[in-house]
């Protein structure tokens, strides 16, 4: 599988510039910045970003209304007063889940404003050494982006840390923990077009009694690949829709509730009062736990809240919330309940029977398009959580679309899209009422949470240092509602509950099979790696005939030499004048700056003329054409050419070199890039030696500083000669097979379910875009 990630040159115009201003600068760029800052959270600014966020972010948890009462009550009303009760539990799991746990905690807890289940994951990689694929050398910890936090030896997080690093089958179950809330999300991403759509064309039966149920599933299935096929064309053109469809909806469904309170029943206000709980389970004993999986669906949506954080501040999220989202959902369910008290026959259409006559069909547009509007915000936030796990090494390689050229987060996967297509369809289908789908979503929707508040419990440990009393606080009040929640929906696995965990378990075979066999295979090449003094033995001809051009091989090692380039010299009589070892690697963070991409170090004498690039990309990073990428790559090798001409002797210890991590521009403070002066130092094995580079590639020494700028002068006419003469990608083609003595569930996992997905998915040629007939295979098999 393949990715193909499209140039974006504006990486989202006010947060690019907020990046910008965040560089080191001078005290009159320091002093804009703070004004920009003071500018930034002033309250227009503030409400249009509150206002922008509803469209994306609080699609899904806005359509809860059509389709709760239902859920909760799928035999009838028996009792009127079992509304109030119902309502109560609507009021106070709004309150407490949404507003509470996740707008004003769990938002914070954002990965410099990315969201989600691998957001938390990646501040915690940072935090404590528990990555499974140990590929991160300490120079990355020096990245700006590479935020982490340092506490006391004997400090509570400390204890936390050891006890998380000492055994690797910790590290493996907090992955798996990670990947579970994945795969449920991915279930939203199937679940969520299927209830909301199904739900809002529902209302057309509600005005034509006789019509079959036939025809509602067709119209939402209809809808449905309509709205999947669009996908490609990305939410750059209609998102400007999203935001004023969401209020509309939101000012609709307040204002009705508003209606229906003042027409048929204000005593339901009542239901503020918590001791209408307890007296519906009283009365409903059973039935009235089990109905809790129905009430758990008007937070549905509070998940992908956190998911789609991303282009908004915190502040703008939580005002939306609590002026706009949280008063207009109370008010929606204050009036349904209401006209239930007077029409308890009518619960399977609730929502749009309560509708006055004279606005039903503007209700009912509205209702469709707010349901897409989810249905949308849900698919994306699938889209994106996929590509954190492909860049984390967790997802068979797939082909990633960026659909806007103004914001980086958009993007399009095709071959998601179409799997999320057909198994909503089926979904849709299948059940045909919105009861068994409640009942499949709720089950997602509760389990996505459970591994929110246990990964808290460890951001608040590690990364924010709360005292061990408040995070028990925080962990067992969410637990307490969560599990109760989970007991309920567990009663209706075999009502539609089953869906999400076959669909969970089917993507989960798949992801962590996928990161076992990485792992699996970059333990062996760290082992079997070649030494540098075999490297040395060969000579500066490597024993063969060195051919004008540059090989670039790719290899997955951050430090050493692959089994690859062995395996490559004793089978061809011939090796490139210049070789370049390249790894593409990808760090836990959002995103690593331009400047700071690039480590070139030198392998073996300097007559060997062979170099490492590692390359370092975050998780929302994009891998940008291979033109592009190649040039970035020989204009960090020149100046590290340059740098080294200054130093005397070579090294072959794995330092690199750190000229990677200085501005190579100054900056204005309006933000444009200047060539100047730049003082740059070189590590090497035994010092770091200061010198400076002129923007004409001359170089300055005091001691010898004739011969030195021959020497680089040399070299550098040798690396364009060898790129004139043609540049060459080798990439191994690496089969994995399970030794004979293995276990059959190791032989099983390697031989053929990762095996098959190596097959089905994208080339690494593919991935970096390496034209074919520049493009050499080195074939190689492994036993693991």
């Amino acid at each position: 599988m393949e990715i193909d990630e499209e140039n974006n040159e504006n990486k989202g115009g006010m947060w690019d510039l907020e990046q910008k201003l965040d560089q080191p600068m001078d005290e009159e760029a320091g002093r804009l910045r703070n004004m920009y800052r003071e500018k930034k959270f002033s309250t227009l600014l503030l409400l249009r970003l509150a206002y922008q966020s509803l469209g994306v972010v609080y699609g899904d948890l806005g359509t809860s209304p059509l389709y709760v009462y239902n859920n909760t009550f799928p035999h009838g009303i028996q009792d009127p007063e079992d509304v109030i009760g119902a309502l109560s539990l609507i009021i106070y799991s709004l309150t407490l889940i949404p507003l509470l746990k996740y707008v004003f905690i769990v938002c914070r807890a954002n990965d410099n404003g990315q969201g989600g289940t691998f957001a938390l994951y990646s501040l915690l990689c940072r935090q404590a050494k528990i990555n499974t694929i140990p590929n991160q050398h300490r120079t990355d910890e020096e990245l700006t982006t590479y935020s982490r936090s340092t506490f006391h030896e004997h400090s509570f997080a400390a204890k936390t840390k050891r006890w998380l690093e000492a055994y690797p089958y910790r590290k493996n179950a907090l992955l798996i923990l990670v990947v579970v809330g994945t795969c449920m999300v991915i279930g939203d991403g199937i679940l969520t077009p299927a209830i909301s759509v199904l739900s809002a064309s529902g209302g057309i039966k509600v005005d034509h009694p006789k019509m079959s149920n036939d025809v509602v599933v067709v119209v939402a299935v209809i809808i449905l690949v309509g709205l999947f096929s669009l996908q490609h064309y990305g939410t750059d053109r209609v998102g400007w829709l999203f935001a004023p469809i969401v209020l509309l909806w939101f000012l609709l469904v307040g204002g009705i509730g508003i209606y229906n309170i003042w027409k048929y029943d204000s005593s339901v206000l009542r239901a503020f009062s918590p001791v209408y709980i307890y007296r519906y389970f009283k009365r409903g004993k059973r039935d009235g736990w089990t109905s809790l999986g129905g009430i758990m669906l008007s937070i549905t949506g509070t998940e992908a809240l956190f998911a789609d954080l991303a282009h908004f501040p915190v502040s703008a999220i939580q005002l939306a919330f609590t002026v706009i989202v949280f008063p207009c959902l109370l008010l929606a369910y204050s009036g349904q309940a209401a006209y239930l008290m007077q029409n308890t026959d009518h619960v399977v259409d609730a929502f749009y029977r309560s509708i006055p006559e004279s606005i039903y069909w503007p209700v009912f547009v509205i209702a469709t398009l707010a349901a897409i509007v989810a249905s949308q915000a849900t698919i994306s936030a699938t889209f994106s959580i996929i590509k954190q796990a492909l860049a984390l090494g967790c997802f068979p390689r797939v082909k990633v679309v960026h659909t806007s050229k103004k914001f980086l987060g958009q993007i399009y996967i095709p071959d998601i899209n179409w799997i999320l297509m057909v198994l909503c369809i089926a979904v849709t289908a299948g059940f045909k009422n919105q009861s068994q789908i409640g009942n499949a979503y709720g089950t997602a929707v509760v389990i996505v949470m459970l591994v929110t508040t246990l990964l808290m419990t460890l951001i608040m440990l590690l990364v924010w240092h709360c005292h061990w009393v408040v995070v028990l606080i925080f962990t067992v009040l969410s637990l307490v509602v969560e599990c109760t929640y989970f007991s309920a929906v567990l009663f209706k696995l075999d009502q539609g509950g089953w869906v999400p965990l076959v669909i969970a378990a089917a993507f989960l075979v798949i992801m962590y099979v996928w990161h076992y066999g990485t792992v699996k295979r970059y333990e062996f090449e760290m082992h079997s790696k070649v030494s540098m003094a075999w490297i040395l033995g060969l000579g500066p001809s490597l024993g063969l005939v060195r051919v004008p051009g540059i090989g670039l091989v790719y290899t997955e090692l951050a430090s050493g030499v692959p089994h690859i380039f062995s395996h490559f010299i004793t089978n061809l009589p011939a090796i490139h004048s210049v070789v370049v070892f390249v790894c593409v690697k990808y760090l836990p963070v959002y995103t690593v700056p331009e400047d700071e991409r690039f480590l070139v170090k030198r392998i073996g004498p300097r007559n060997y003329h062979m170099f490492r690039c590692v390359a370092r990309y975050g998780y929302k990073d994009l891998h940008k054409k291979d033109d592009d990428f190649e040039k970035k790559l020989f204009d960090n090798l020149f100046m590290f050419v340059r740098l080294d001409s200054m130093m005397d002797g070579c090294s072959d210890s794995d330092e690199y070199s750190l000229y990677g991590q200085q501005t190579q521009h100054s900056r204005d403070y309006n933000g444009n890039s200047s060539t100047a002066n730049i003082e740059l130092s070189y590590s090497s094995m035994d010092s770091i030696a200061p010198a400076k580079c002129h923007p004409q590639g001359n170089s300055t020494i005091t001691s010898s500083g004739h011969e030195s700028s021959q020497t680089e002068v040399d070299e550098l006419e040798f690396l364009n000669s060898c790129r004139d003469a043609g540049v060459v990608h080798i990439l191994g083609n690496t089969v994995i097979r399970a030794r004979r003595e293995s276990r059959i569930y190791k032989k099983l996992a390697i031989d053929y379910i990762y095996a098959f997905l190596r097959k089905i998915c994208r080339e690494n040629s593919v991935i970096f875009n390496v034209p074919h007939e520049s493009l050499l295979n080195v074939g190689q098999i492994f036993y693991v």
